[in-house]
């Protein structure tokens, strides 16, 4: 597997100071990462002011929420999204299972990255046995679809929000191992690491002072591309009933709570849909406009 970004470090050790600065600056300027932030920025805004944007409980069995045949309502005035088979207001929760879509995308990526990070540093500096034991054991993960590992980790523990989170951490740190041991194999054959080492500089020293910041470009672009993938993995899981149980509201268990009524009432699965593709796209263009933008051997070519 290759990296996303193999910068062309100089031989000073030093990371050049032009990728460091106006990073954002240059980020708010493609308009494909424009797009990405704001759906983001919504999506954010929406989880955190879900209380008081419509005024409903998430878990509410609203009266007037049903037709007289006791069918789901569509998209009306009162209910601007519909209501779900329970006569629950759909927007609310879709509101309410955003958070839970950035809750888990950011604790379990940031835990996978961190794994990751420090499976791929250990096994890429110190290699020998260590490296070798450690790389066989990520081959080994890799090996297990991850999707069914998530399922057999998940139907073993019982379902909750952190479980499903640290499940979902534990099935894709390995994409991140892999990245990272081959860019720290490469940093540590460098001069300027031959020249610490040489000055007599302790492994913690180089690790922590040298290595890991030649790495924080790769990390952002790998944990910012991660957190799509998370949020897919967690619908995913959510649908197949072994992710977040109800009631609390998931856009996976959304969509299975209410996928009997995909004819009858197809806003039920299209709105919680369109949420999980839009919020899983706008990370992938943000992270893809990281990866130019931090990675030497793209720029200008845009």
């Amino acid at each position: 597997m290759t990296s996303p970004i193999a910068p062309d470090l100089p031989a000073t050790g030093r990371m050049p100071a032009r990728p460091r600065a106006g990073v954002w600056r240059r980020l708010v300027k493609r308009p494909l990462a424009l797009i990405g932030l704001v759906i983001v920025a919504v999506v954010v805004a929406g989880a955190v002011l879900a209380p008081w944007l419509t005024g409903y409980d998430p878990n509410e069995q609203m009266f007037d929420g049903l037709t007289l045949e006791g069918a789901p309502l569509p998209p009306n005035a009162s209910f601007w999204l519909g209501t779900d088979l329970l006569g629950r207001d759909l927007l609310t929760r879709i509101l309410f299972g955003a958070r839970t879509s950035l809750i888990i995308g950011i604790v379990a990526n940031g835990v996978a990255l961190l794994i990751g990070t420090l499976v791929g540093v250990t096994a890429g500096y110190f290699r020998g046995w260590i490296g070798g034991a450690l790389m066989r054991f990520t081959d080994l993960m890799m090996a297990f679809p991850a999707l069914l590992l998530a399922i057999c980790l998940a139907a073993v523990l019982q379902p909750s929000l952190w479980i499903v989170a640290m499940v979902i951490a534990l099935v894709n740190w390995v994409q991140t191992a892999r990245v990272i041991y081959t860019e720290t194999s490469s940093l540590a054959e460098r001069e300027f690491i031959d020249a610490e080492r040489t000055i007599g500089a302790s492994a913690p020293r180089i690790l922590f002072r040298h290595i890991l910041p030649h790495l924080l470009p790769t990390i952002i672009v790998w944990g910012t591309l991660g957190i799509s993938t998370t949020v897919l993995l967690e619908a995913t899981l959510s649908f197949l009933g072994i992710g977040v149980q109800p009631p609390t509201a998931s856009w996976g268990n959304i969509i299975f709570e209410n996928q009997t009524y995909f004819q009858a009432a197809p806003w039920l699965v299209f709105f919680p849909g369109a949420a999980i593709l839009a919020l899983a796209l706008a990370f992938n263009l943000i992270g893809d406009a990281l990866r130019d933008i931090l990675d030497p051997t793209q720029r200008g070519r845009a």
